[in-house]
């Protein structure tokens, strides 16, 4: 029985990854949208780009490949195990040109985001967990954030832009 190594990527979905009796590195990142992607690798101190592969899969593509190797429909699941109704866990990777580029994470509910966590700010290598309103915030960062969908999605806009968009008023009645 080969030994599979499981690790659960928040906001992703689940990475399964084995050595094979040749050495080599092979491994699955099953993604909470339904697609796998399957993935070769060499060892780290290798460095070798031409030894890794990386292939996109579309969830029937995933099932075919799993039964023409003769294996199982273990993963069939896996994306439903960590989902949360109502919750979603997103990443955003800080471009150059987006507005919270070069800027403190601020306080969300202050521009009308009241319900949306930043979970973390992942740095290189580290990751900078439960980040302080005045953490300053650097392309190539990635943040973590868990709220509603909705919320998700206005605080990426937010990030991009620095607009809130439609916004209601006190003034205004409900519904407009």
């Amino acid at each position: 029985m080969v030994d599979v190594r499981r690790v659960k990527l928040p906001g992703v979905g689940v990475l399964h990854t084995f050595v094979t009796a040749d050495g080599g590195k092979a491994g699955v990142i099953t993604h909470r949208s339904g697609h796998s992607d399957l993935i070769t690798f060499a060892d780290e101190e290798d460095g070798s780009d031409a030894s890794k592969v990386s292939l996109r899969l579309s969830e029937d593509e995933a099932h075919t490949l799993a039964e023409l190797l003769g294996g199982t429909r273990i993963t069939e699941g896996l994306d439903k195990l960590d989902q949360i109704p109502g919750l979603s866990i997103d990443w955003f990777t800080v471009d150059y040109d987006d507005y919270i580029a070069g800027k403190q994470l601020g306080d969300l509910p202050s521009h009308g985001i009241v319900g949306l966590t930043v979970v973390a700010v992942v740095r290189g290598e580290s990751a900078n967990p439960a980040p302080a309103e005045d953490f300053k915030v650097f392309p190539g960062d990635t943040l973590v954030v868990a709220g509603s969908p909705e919320k998700v999605a206005k605080a990426f806009n937010f990030y991009r832009t620095g607009e809130m968009g439609h916004k209601v008023s006190a003034a205004s009645p409900p519904g407009e």
